[in-house]
């Protein structure tokens, strides 16, 4: 019985093992299951590890066997290196220094133009009760917004509108709260204008109560960019007519340069006769160039002015390096931000320094201006005018120019604190202060695009009978060249001197007579289109005195006493005898010589205009010769 008992298990105990045995079981299958996790996380780690060091291993290897290509011919900033090592050879070069008399070499007359005898067949007088206001803001610098006048004086006239001497906007940039007056001469501007476009300082009354007396509250009217002609007479003059005043913010660059004729006239009239700058900035400016003239006494007071753009801004803008390292990096990175917002942050906006060098599209600095000057062959006596803002990191950038070229000079050296106290401060004013300096050099440098350098060339162009006189580097070979460490400095000199004699050929280059482009403007190449502004009336004296008399034509507004000789009369081709020989008074008609019938003097008239037009296309249709202007003085100042 006992042992029957020890032997058959009872069902309790059974069920005992069972839980024993089942319960062991799961705890193995856990542990086996945790197990099986714990060595397929280690694989993977391992895994993981393995691959970090095979790359770490590899990535030189793969670096040694397939090198990463060379940085692009000129994409490096390596001006400053190559300079220290070239500077032994510039001092000891002893070649014959150019001489600024001799610089230009070419001297070839400009070729007459066809002939546009219909110029004016669209202009008509403005009536006073008709009269309809036309109110721009010009946006910008100072030449931008000299482009944005001379565009309102051309939509002025094409819309038989009277201006409102124009408004200036208060750029983040430039920070310059100029107004008109302060920067150009207001009467001189609406007196200049006076019978081709009429100018107010204000609106009328009335029109001011309309709008609560305040030109803000008049709607902006959006005219899209480069808007032609058509345009403005099919979709703004409309308005014009149903609201008798428009406004248009902003104004830059908001008309084509393909006008009529007539109207491409009254750009030249506004740029090259109205816009003359205050008397404070004229004062200033014609005593700096005395005081540089007599410093070039050496090169019988000829001097080279050169444009710098190297400025912070200007550095920033351009999206370029130079030898700063990330420290520059970091700081042209928060100068854009504070400048122009998110502007370079948008996610499709690539900056590629090395790109924008090798396309030319980086600010020159001093020692790159210097090195391409010694090596044209100006010598370190030749008189320098800097034309620039504060320069970027001036105290290294700055002093190698200056070995270069003992004798430069900028407008704080050139005058005194006190004279340069009223503009100081004023970006436009000082960059029109720099602007009449080059103006009056015999060599001008350009190192930068920019409106500066564009308006500056055709105005050099407009006084030197189409030669702007100024050196235009080629910026992308210069960046391949001062990239170049090994190179010797005879064979950069021959680079330079083959660099000047291009800009000589392309300072004289005159366009064909094609329809105007953003680039073909009369504000780069004024000629043959604003001819008429300086010549076309002498032109005309001079042809009727070839066929044995003289002729008048006149304004019919009052009586002008011509009595003397044109100021630098040799310039528009009319000896100084002809005008002591004939003296005249404008009475408002055409006169001729005493003892002509009138068929003679009617003679002696057509043969004049059919030759004079060829060079002026304002001359007007019969029923208008009363309103000529031709007495070259009215329109230079």
């Amino acid at each position: 019985m006992a042992s029957t008992y020890a032997t058959e298990p009872t069902t309790n105990s059974c069920r005992r093992r069972l839980h024993l045995h089942c319960k062991h079981r799961r705890r193995g299958l856990f542990c086996f299951f945790f197990t099986g996790i714990f060595h397929e996380r280690y694989l993977i780690f391992l895994t993981i590890l393995y691959i970090m060091g095979l790359v770490t291993c590899a990535g030189p290897l793969l670096t040694i066997l397939h090198p990463p290509p060379p940085p692009l011919p000129g994409s490096l900033y390596r001006s400053q290196e190559l300079f220290l090592t070239l500077w032994p050879e510039i001092q000891s070069d002893n070649a014959s220094p150019i001489e600024l008399d001799n610089l230009w070499r070419y001297r070839r007359k400009l070729k007459e133009q066809r002939p546009c005898l219909n110029a004016t067949a669209h202009w008509q007088p403005v009536f006073p009760s008709l009269q309809h206001y036309l109110v721009v803001e010009a946006n910008g610098g100072l030449n931008q917004q000299r482009s944005s006048i001379c565009n309102a004086v051309a939509v002025a006239g094409l819309l038989n509108a009277t201006l409102v001497i124009p408004r200036f906007d208060l750029h983040n940039v430039w920070k310059d709260p100029s107004e008109f007056a302060d920067i150009y001469d207001e009467d001189h501007f609406i007196s200049s204008l006076k019978g081709f476009v009429m100018v107010v300082h204000d609106l009328p009354d009335e029109l001011m109560e309309s709008y609560n007396s305040s030109i803000s509250n008049i709607p902006s009217l959006r005219v899209q960019a480069w808007a032609s002609a058509r345009y403005y007479l099919d979709e703004v003059y409309p308005i014009l007519q149903e609201t008798r005043v428009i406004r248009i913010s902003p104004f830059a660059n908001r008309l084509s340069m393909g006008v009529p004729p007539h109207i491409q006239n009254l750009r030249c009239l506004a740029n090259y006769k109205a816009l003359r700058f205050s008397s404070t900035i004229m004062n200033l400016a014609k005593k700096i160039v005395n005081r540089m003239t007599d410093k070039s006494f050496h090169s019988g007071g000829k001097y080279v002015s050169v444009h710098l753009r190297f400025e912070e801004d200007m550095v920033a803008f351009s999206c370029c390096m130079y030898d700063g390292g990330e420290k520059e990096k970091a700081e042209m990175d928060a100068i854009r931000e504070k400048g122009w917002g998110k502007k370079f942050m948008r996610e499709n906006r690539i900056i590629e320094p090395g790109l924008n060098r090798v396309n030319g599209r980086c600010p020159m600095t001093p020692v790159e201006v210097g090195m391409m000057l010694r090596g044209m062959g100006f010598s370190n006596s030749t008189p320098i005018y800097l034309a620039s803002g504060k320069i970027y990191k001036e105290e290294r950038y700055l002093e190698p120019l200056r070995q270069m070229f003992p004798l430069l000079q900028s407008k704080e050296s050139l005058a005194t604190a006190d004279e340069l106290a009223l503009i100081q401060g004023f970006s436009s004013r000082l960059a029109a202060l720099d602007y009449m300096v080059c103006l009056s050099s015999e060599v001008f440098v350009t190192t930068q695009g920019g409106n500066f350098p564009h308006f500056l060339m055709g105005h050099r162009r407009f006084l030197y009978n189409g030669h702007a006189k100024t050196i235009m580097p080629d910026k992308t070979k210069l960046a391949v060249l001062l990239q170049n460490t090994s190179i010797s400095w005879d064979t950069f000199k021959d680079e330079m001197e083959s660099m000047l004699a291009e800009s000589d050929r392309k300072s004289i280059m005159v366009p064909r007579v094609k329809k105007s482009t953003r680039k073909g403007s009369v504000y780069l190449n004024p000629l043959p289109e604003c001819r008429l502004i300086v010549s076309w009336i002498a032109v005309g004296w001079k042809k009727a005195l070839e066929v044995g008399g003289a002729l008048v034509l006149l304004s019919g507004e009052s009586d002008v006493d011509v009595s003397e000789p044109a100021q630098d009369s040799r310039d528009v081709g009319v000896d100084e005898h002809d005008h002591e020989e004939k003296k005249f008074m404008m009475r408002g008609r055409l006169i001729g010589v005493r003892g002509w019938g009138r068929r003679r003097r009617d003679e002696i008239m057509n043969h004049v205009f059919s030759q004079v037009c060829v060079h002026n296309c304002k001359l007007l249709s019969p029923e208008f010769r009363d309103r000529i202007f031709y007495y070259k003085s009215y329109f230079i100042s």
